[in-house]
């Protein structure tokens, strides 16, 4: 579990550990969703059945079909937790533990298993389940008393989870708008540009910069200024939706911008069209300068995403130079020699003689 990098492969590390050190033939671990009343489960290890699925995308039961979660469900935990319990298909413990989890056994070719409550923070977060088929020995009390153990152990590392998913997020995510920050696109567009290079994936990057923003700030306070890079970021995030696994990104100030990986240059272009316009709806603000570039548009071959990301900046800045009302795509007004590629390409500028000069002077 500690070598876990997703909260899904720490539970699948949790369920496999406990298929093993408690001599089942399958496992599960689950999820109790307060909001929905239901049992979620997260992923199923071992031998499963024909309807059961490594991952399920909704396979969810409600809650109360399993009376015997109900009286700690909603109690508070501090110092201890609640015990795991055995099940078995003869049926000795239904009255107990409830029909459900028979009938289940049963209908699943199982002849007992143990249940072990997981708690975290003190509250029940959801269940670890093994079971073993007809003619294996049948669970105790010292396999219940070992998975309570076993549960108590999962909970530690979900927890540990949990706490490095928040760290990550707040190293990838700008406080402001709730995007995704610049360190998190240079990272996503790296991997990007690898698939494009390996399997000729189309990548595509919009630049954007939002105008009026220092006015705003100027004449009516950060806290307004503020209001519209939310409000902004939510129409970016709205229009974003529409390419399929889009990230949307707040890169600083008043730029942001959006990293597709497979949606074709047309349709990003047509979601680009669309952010202007709407950014030219707010009440606030004066719209967006708004930039282009596509490995799936003329702009020749693109081997870092540096360059991809100077093709995007350079539709920008021609496009606030402008102060056009639609997106400059970079490669469309004549390939190579299109002026925002010419742009993005020129070498930088040395330092001039006379900048040499008055440094000298002052040395």
């Amino acid at each position: 579990m500690a070598s876990a990098r997703t909260p899904l492969e720490t539970v699948e590390a949790a369920a496999e550990g406990a298929l093993r050190a408690l001599g089942g033939t399958f496992a599960a671990v689950s999820a109790w969703e307060r909001e929905r009343g239901r049992l979620r489960v997260l992923v199923n290890a071992g031998e499963r059945t024909e309807a059961e699925e490594r991952f399920p995308a909704d396979e969810s039961y409600p809650v109360h079909d399993f009376p015997e979660i109900t009286e700690f469900l909603h109690e508070h935990w501090r110092g201890g937790q609640p015990q795991a319990w055995v099940v078995s298909a003869d049926g000795v413990r239904e009255d107990l533990h409830g029909h459900r989890r028979v009938a289940a056994l049963r209908r699943r070719g199982r002849n007992c298993c143990v249940v072990a409550p997981i708690v975290l923070h003190g509250r029940a977060w959801g269940e670890l389940y093994v079971a073993r088929p007809p003619g294996a020995p049948p669970f105790d009390s010292t396999d219940a008393e070992f998975a309570t153990v076993l549960a108590a152990v999962a909970a530690s590392g979900i927890a540990q989870t949990e706490r490095l998913e928040e760290v990550r997020k707040l190293a990838f995510t700008d406080p402001l708008t709730g995007l995704a920050n610049r360190r998190a696109v240079d990272a996503g567009l790296d991997e990007a540009m690898e698939r494009h290079l390996d399997e000729g994936v189309v990548v595509s990057l919009l630049v954007c910069d939002l105008n009026g923003l220092k006015r705003v700030n100027d004449t009516m306070g950060h806290a307004v200024g503020d209001r519209l890079l939310e409000r902004f970021g939510s129409v970016l995030s709205l229009c974003g939706a529409k390419l399929p696994g889009a990230l949307a990104a707040r890169l600083g100030g008043d730029e942001f911008c959006l990293l597709t990986v497979g949606p074709t240059a047309d349709e990003v272009v047509r979601v680009a069209d669309e952010l202007c316009r709407r950014a030219a709806e707010l009440e606030l603000g004066e719209g967006v300068a708004c930039g282009v570039a596509s490995t799936g548009d003329p702009i020749g071959p693109v081997r870092s995403a540096r360059r991809l990301f100077r093709l995007a900046d350079a539709a920008q800045y021609r496009a606030k130079a402008a102060r056009s009302a639609k997106p400059v795509v970079a490669g469309r007004d004549g390939g190579r020699e299109d002026p925002v590629v010419r742009l993005a390409d020129r070498p930088p500028k040395p330092p001039t003689a006379e900048r040499r000069r008055f440094r000298g002077r002052r040395s």
